[in-house]
């Protein structure tokens, strides 16, 4: 796999954050997700900055490899940044050049809506893809949604399934980049002209790219008929999870974080974030 695709890869390790229980993980990176769409104000969101270089600090990973994995998508960031300085008015007018308007409140509008989703992909990648492997993240998933199993929910096919299409990002990822390189080996171009022009030039792209899916999964399906899976039903784990006083506490800190986000929109609500 090429070393810049690292979205939705698990990075062996030891580190506090990777020996917490999947179930836990799973719980409190909702409960993050919770807390960063609670901020409002630049104070929370400095607060759930500061958070989150806590978080990669604890997990022992490198943050230029957590920007790497935002590569995919970088348009989106972008694009919101854009959308937001140039759409949005305010009361502090910086720029006039004709129809073109940009506002102070603009700019940081923008700015805190990229660092919520900056937030969002790290927490979701620090506390599940890059701490938890494939198996311990099913294990973690079909324990959570056990009680759907009564309404007669397939838990565990679709536990399986979620983790098998995260697994399988970063190497679709890598599938395109390697098509895309061929394309262009054999005179391809996919950065010139207009948008329905490039949209045309990506459809040699898709075709093959379709086709290596559909063989991968054939292969991952005959694979697991030769390992004799046949489902959940009567299924044992090797590894039992347990909850630990350290999963516990990591949810306390959490739960203190979404708090002290919510009393710094309260009380020192330094700019309110437009949605």
């Amino acid at each position: 796999m090429k070393s810049d695709i690292t979205f939705g890869q698990y990075v062996e390790g030891n580190s506090l954050i990777h020996r917490l229980d999947p179930r836990m993980k799973i719980v409190l990176s909702i409960l993050y997700i919770v807390t960063i769409f609670l901020a409002k104000s630049v104070t929370a969101f400095a607060l759930l900055t500061l958070s989150a270089f806590l978080l990669i600090a604890l997990t022992g990973l490198s943050p230029a490899m957590i920007l790497r994995g935002m590569r995919p998508l970088l348009f989106i960031i972008v694009f919101t940044a854009v959308f937001n300085i140039f759409w949005m008015t305010g009361d502090t007018l910086l720029i006039s050049l004709g129809p073109i308007k940009i506002y102070l409140e603009g700019i940081i509008n923008a700015v805190l809506i990229i660092l919520r989703i900056v937030l969002l992909i790290v927490a979701t990648s620090v506390f599940l893809t890059y701490t938890t492997t494939p198996l311990a993240l099913t294990d973690g998933l079909e324990q959570l949604l056990a009680p759907l199993k009564k309404l007669h929910v397939p838990v565990h096919e679709f536990s399986m399934m979620m983790t098998i299409a995260l697994r399988f990002i970063p190497t679709l990822i890598d599938e395109t980049q390697k098509i895309m390189n061929a394309q262009k080996a054999r005179g391809a171009d996919f950065s010139t002209g207009n948008l329905l022009q490039r949209a045309k030039a990506l459809i040699p792209i898709l075709i093959p790219l379709f086709i290596s899916a559909f063989r991968r999964a054939d292969e991952l399906a005959t694979a697991m008929e030769c390992r004799c899976y046949t489902g959940g039903e009567g299924r044992t784990r090797m590894n039992v999870l347990r909850s630990t006083p350290k999963d516990w506490a990591a949810a306390f800190v959490v739960l203190v974080l979404g708090a002290a986000i919510v009393l710094a929109n309260l009380y020192f609500p330094l700019y309110g974030l437009t949605l």
